[in-house]
């Protein structure tokens, strides 16, 4: 002991009132160093007891050495496991706190007992009793027994949410964490051993990789179907790309570097297609996603529910308590048969019968965020259709009424991003995970009309022969038997709840965005008129002039929203103008847009777009009427407003800011000069930003920045990775001419009239000539 804490020994002499503190500081550097002490039972007993009461340890340490000689191998672990129940009842009261309150910073003054355990060598303890069966040579492997795992796994579990550092430690030994899911084929352990597992992903610094779980298809054909909806939770840590939680490794710059360094699938997408691989994966979630529950009763569901999810924001914790309440009414109809002891039994009393549907909520969040990745992923086309064979749409839309949008539910609390991890309530974060699957489902994709039922299949063919038109090829190939049932399909009872959404309420932003991705890709006539005729213009624009709405966000998905339902569309330009019936009306609209030109450039896009396709009509009566009337449409037309547009688009971005939201600034920009070009205006427009300079006094710096702007503009989207669908898609330019205009712009020849370079002079030309340089 001499060598170990000093020429002295620790009680005598002049360190003894420092004894505590040395033997601390000799287990931290030994836990650093990985030299010294590895574990409090090197220390004498009576040493231990001694420093015992002064150090508030409550008998910790001792209690460790006990268990540790009683765990040695061959030993009868039943012996073992008495001495940690008396420590996992020290440690579950703190646990409780934690859970229980406020949230604190782990740390050993808020929580002494799980601190004092980790510090003796507690942890370290216990895994290797958890994995004492795969370290032994011998033949025959020692069992541990079922209740010992579990106390375990939750001892290990409460110092990983009450003691900083201890889950770090367990996520960097990949050999525990592999074990871990073996375990969960063990159903009396599985609750435990999935929380755990949760927790612990949640920091791992590298992504585990699925398929480096032993039979993971056999571990997840056996789960039943509330283990795999628990399981679902975990997948979502493994599946999802990590969030850098940095703002500038979210710019196209950064993405494009990051994306030439890593040509290689990331883990999270080899985990999506290892997923895949797994025999009936997709039904099971489908099912899972689909099934009914029995409706709440009562007035005061919404209140207990929010009651309870003040310290229930995890699923298996509310698995363990359903649990405990369904083993503790066996016990009591086994020792009485009176219905009345079970009814007021103590843990039945305090789980209201709310409980059941929450659950079930609980589960369909991880369920649909799942398929939600798996939708957005590299194999989108595959996922899509599993989706519609296992009937994923229809089963929804008979959920919808009763479950996930019951009639008295209502909302005020902020708009969400898209993190999973928000927090929120199991109701909001439902209805969020179903409007974001809704969204992935429908956009760009053919079997976004899944969402209708065959009366709307046949209204669209109406309105499409009605109009003269072709019918989309993607509704003429719609599998009818896979489309929704019902009077309403899940679009329209969308729809209907949409409009009757509050001003302040959180699911404006989602639900537009849900309805936009329904429109997005090549302009249906068909599916516009089929949404005008719902009232979903007057709606829109009455949520943007007149709701009193401040919310950027939720501003922002109605100016996309409205970009796409009235693009190249004249009746919804003859409706706007039926709507913004008065100067102030439209004044408020106007102001609105040029709040914040990055939310609503889309829809400037679509303005201009579209008058300029109404002004090649003027052979139709009814296109002369309303261009002639529309005050939208005269704004536009004025060349003025659009320089005015163009100037604030190029000046609100560069190429350093540039991200997947603004990225839109620039192809709007461009839309404005490639219709310019086509009527042969593209060197007045490129004048009258050189004058706009030379006005503002900084001269070159415009054109410099838009120069800049497009030669990243080819580098990212001449990039053979890249889809340039969306852009033909929405704009109706062929991405040919896109590519000729950029290069005409790009030009160096500084005669050309059509080259930036013509209108920047000498002295201010390349400002940022190596910008882009790698």
């Amino acid at each position: 002991m001499a060598t170990l804490l000093g020429s002295e020994s620790p009680c005598t002499g002049g360190k003894r009132r420092n004894c505590n503190s040395n033997i601390i500081t000799k287990f931290t550097a030994s836990k650093i160093t990985g030299r010294g002490f590895s574990r409090g039972t090197q220390l004498p007993e009576g040493l231990l007891q001694e420093r015992d009461k002064r150090a508030k340890w409550h008998g910790i340490p001792t209690l460790l050495q006990t268990l540790y000689e009683s765990s040695h191998p061959n030993s009868d672990l039943s012996h073992a496991h008495s001495f940690l129940k008396v420590l996992s009842s020290q440690l579950s009261m703190e646990a409780m706190s934690f859970v229980t309150e406020d949230r604190k910073t782990a740390q050993e003054s808020t929580f002494p007992n799980t601190y004092t355990f980790d510090l003796f060598g507690g942890v370290d303890l216990l895994v290797e009793i958890l994995m004492r069966p795969t370290l032994t040579m011998q033949k025959k492997k020692p069992n541990v027994n079922d209740d010992l795992v579990k106390d375990c796994l939750s001892v290990l579990y409460n110092c990983c949410i009450c003691t900083e550092g201890v889950t770090k430690s367990l996520a960097a030994r990949d050999d525990f964490v592999l074990f871990l899911f073996t375990l969960m084929t063990n159903k009396k352990t599985f609750l435990q051993t999935a929380t755990l597992i949760e927790d612990i992903l949640g920091v791992k610094k590298e992504m585990i990789q699925l398929e480096g779980i032993p039979n993971l298809s056999g571990l997840v054909q056996s789960f039943d179907q509330q283990q795999l909806a628990n399981f679902c939770r975990i997948l979502s840590v493994t599946i999802s790309e990590p969030d850098v939680g940095n703002d500038d490794k979210h710019t196209l710059l950064a993405k494009n570097a990051q994306q030439k360094r890593n040509a290689s699938p990331s883990r999270a997408e080899v985990n999506q297609v290892t997923l895949l691989n797994i025999p009936g994966f997709i039904e099971r979630l489908c099912k899972l996603a689909t099934r009914k529950v029995s409706e709440a009763t009562g007035a005061n569901f919404l209140q207990e529910l929010e009651d309870w999810y003040t310290w229930l924001d995890n699923a298996l914790v509310l698995d363990a308590l359903m649990q405990m309440a369904t083993e503790e009414a066996e016990q009591s109809s086994t020792e009485s048969s009176d219905e009345s002891s079970l009814a007021t039994s103590p843990l039945r009393h305090r789980l209201p019968q709310s409980m059941k549907i929450v659950h079930e909520i609980m589960y369909k969040v991880e369920v649909l965020y799942v398929l939600c990745v798996l939708l957005m992923g590299r194999q989108r086309n595959q996922v899509h259709k599993m989706l519609a064979e296992f009937r994923l749409i229809p089963g929804l839309n008979n959920l919808f009424d009763k479950l996930i949008w019951r009639k008295y539910t209502a909302s005020n609390h902020v708009v969400h991003g898209q993190n999973e991890n928000c927090d929120c309530s199991p109701e909001i974060s439902f209805k969020i995970q179903f409007l974001r699957l809704l969204q992935s489902f429908s956009d760009h994709h053919e079997n976004k009309y899944l969402l209708l039922n065959s009366q709307e299949l046949n209204e669209l063919s109406a309105i499409s022969m009605k109009a003269n038109i072709p019918e989309v090829e993607a509704l003429v190939n719609t599998d009818r038997s896979l489309v929704c049932d019902g009077k309403k399909g899940l679009l329209t009872r969308l729809l209907t709840v949409m409009k009757r959404e509050p001003p302040d309420s959180s699911f404006r932003f989602w639900q537009a965005r849900a309805v936009e991705s329904f429109l997005r890709g090549a302009t249906s006539y068909a599916d516009q008129m089929f949404l005008l005729k719902r009232g979903l213009l007057e709606h829109i624009l009455f949520c943007i002039i007149d709701s009193g709405c401040t919310s950027r966000d939720v501003l922002q998905s109605y100016f996309d929203l409205l970009g796409e339902l009235m693009k190249f569309n004249i009746d919804a330009f003859k409706r706007f103008n039926k709507y913004v019936n008065t100067p102030e009306k439209f004044q408020t609209f106007l102001t609105q847009i040029n709040s914040s030109l990055v939310d609503s450039n889309m829809l400037v896009r679509c303005i201009v777009l579209s008058l300029d396709r109404f002004e090649s009509q003027t052979e139709d009566v009814k296109v002369v009427e309303v261009l002639s009337e529309c005050c939208l449409l005269s704004y536009m037309a004025r060349v003025e407003n659009r320089l005015s547009f163009l100037f604030r688009l190029i000046n609100i971005i560069n190429v350093q800011t540039l991200t997947q939201e603004n990225v839109s600034c620039l192809n709007t920009s461009l839309v404005i000069l490639m219709l310019a070009r086509r009527k042969a205006k593209l060197p007045f427009y490129l004048n009258a930003l050189r004058e706009k300079e030379y006005a503002e006094k900084y001269p070159g710096c415009l054109l410099n920045n838009f120069h800049n702007l497009l030669r990243f503009w080819q580098r990212h989207y001449l990039n053979k990775d890249k889809d340039s669908t969306c852009l033909e898609n929405s704009s109706c330019i062929p991405f040919s001419y896109w590519k000729e205009t950029v290069s005409v712009l790009l030009g160096s020849d500084r005669t050309s009239l059509c080259a930036i370079a013509s209108y920047i002079d000498e002295p201010f030309m390349d400002l940022d000539r190596d910008l882009l340089e790698d």
